[in-house]
């Protein structure tokens, strides 16, 4: 038996799994009216990796009054990892029976349909419009990792549902952490208050190193082998610039306020991460984005061995500057220096703590529309830097090309090819 120390080692560090199955919900379900200051709030997870576990753990310490009741993930060794890792550090609190431990392509709407109240969805993140439409039909608030999607009409459903979400008076919180973190706050707050000036250049940069790969088991399928790797396959992660980088397009598009970039234009391809088992993704990516009023916006990325690392972000105003990370920490320079000296926080738990104390307070909080938009930044960067080409933000949105199959289409003999490494200037659909 692990300790505790290894199991939140779990869920610190493990990855998510993956969840689907047909769509079978109460369109006409609604959040319940009568006050929730004293109703003890039924938690349902649906990806039981680290991440997911994280979220749980999070959640059960956000509130005195929340238990955890249902559980869902495609891998049965995820859940009952996550599962006793999280009742080792919550005996009292973790109260999900074998009975609601769902395993399989459907658990994702097993556990919606499992009278909870909210839903933390942690899947990798091919899976996560379909989650949140089937969890927001059903009148369930929602915890939706980033990001929410991993293409344009995936990106579409998330903004109906985000937009059903109001309607139904529904909390939808975002995994876009570092808007909860308390230095990025007051730095972005000044920076929208005029303090730098008009905001003219951002500039993101954040590279590493590779991440992790998980060897091929005898018995395994192919539809297995790539949900256990699943970052290196386009159809379920996006690519990495979808996946992880979109932190920084998020931190980009909170400098400009949210509003949308006109177009973009990029590269992006794979230098060392070139073996079949990293699958069609890049392994590095340079993207410009124009705005509406000519501002200039700048990413850069990769994930390579024995290379420098940094994770930064450079807005440059016309009457000062802002910076976060690198050499400089949290930190606007306009005329003085203001240094970030505040209380720190951990926004893993922010994230849970804002959710529950909106819906206690039946003044529901609604992250959907901008958390779409940053997510769709990352689509359009993947999808300039595979095609080559020059792509308006308003025509990437209304691309019809979804890189994963339907979700009723799942099961473990599928195999889904998803698409070779693509080649810009010869593969041009987006």
């Amino acid at each position: 038996m692990a300790n505790i120390r290894d199991r939140r080692k779990f869920i610190q560090t493990s990855g998510a799994a993956v969840l689907g199955g047909p769509l079978l919900f109460n369109i006409n379900a609604t959040a319940e009216s009568f006050s929730m200051k004293n109703k003890t709030l039924k938690v349902g997870l649906i990806g039981c990796g680290g991440r997911g576990s994280g979220a749980a753990d999070q959640a059960l310490a956000a509130d005195p009054d929340v238990i955890l009741t249902a559980m869902g993930d495609v891998f049965s060794d995820r859940l009952e990892e996550s599962y006793q890792a999280l009742k080792e550090i919550h005996p009292t609190r973790v109260q999900v029976d074998p009975a609601k431990r769902f395993i399989g392509f459907d658990a994702f709407m097993k556990v919606i349909n499992s009278d909870v109240d909210v839903v933390l969805l942690a899947t990798p993140p091919a899976f996560r419009p379909d989650h949140m439409v089937a969890a927001i039909r059903a009148g369930k608030h929602v915890f939706a990792e980033k990001p929410v999607a991993i293409d344009a009409p995936g990106v579409r459903k998330v903004l109906e549902a985000s937009r059903l979400a109001k309607e139904k008076n529904l909390s939808v919180v975002s995994g876009f952490c570092f808007r909860y973190d308390a230095p990025k706050r007051a730095l972005f707050q000044k920076v929208l208050k005029g303090e730098i000036g008009e905001v003219r250049s951002v500039s993101t940069m954040r590279n590493g190193g590779l991440l992790w790969n998980k060897p091929r088991q005898a018995g395994w399928t192919d539809m297995e082998y790539q949900l256990r790797n699943w970052l290196y396959h386009t159809w379920l992660s996006g690519d990495f610039i979808t996946e992880m980088m979109v932190h920084s397009l998020d931190m980009m598009s909170w400098a400009f306020n949210d509003v949308l970039p006109v177009r973009a234009t990029g590269t992006g391809g794979r230098q060392v991460r070139t073996e079949a088992v990293y699958g069609n993704a890049y392994d590095h990516f340079a993207i410009e984005f124009e705005y509406p009023n000519g501002a200039r916006a700048f990413h850069f990325s990769r994930q390579q061995d024995g290379c420098s690392s940094v994770n930064k972000v450079d807005i440059i105003g016309t009457n000062g500057n802002a910076y976060i990370g690198g050499d400089h920490g949290h930190e606007v320079h306009a005329g003085s220096i203001w240094k970030y000296d505040g209380p720190r926080n951990n926004m893993y738990q922010t994230e849970q703590d804002e959710l529950f104390a909106s819906i206690r307070s039946g003044k529901p909080m609604n992250d959907g529309e901008w958390m779409a938009q940053s997510s769709m930044l990352g689509v359009l960067s993947r999808m300039v830097a595979y095609t080559g080409q020059t792509i308006t933000y308003a025509d990437a949105l209304k691309s019809d090309v979804s890189l994963a199959p339907p979700i009723d289409q799942y099961s473990w003999d599928l195999k889904w090819p998803g698409q070779p490494v693509s080649r810009p200037g010869i593969d041009i659909q987006f």
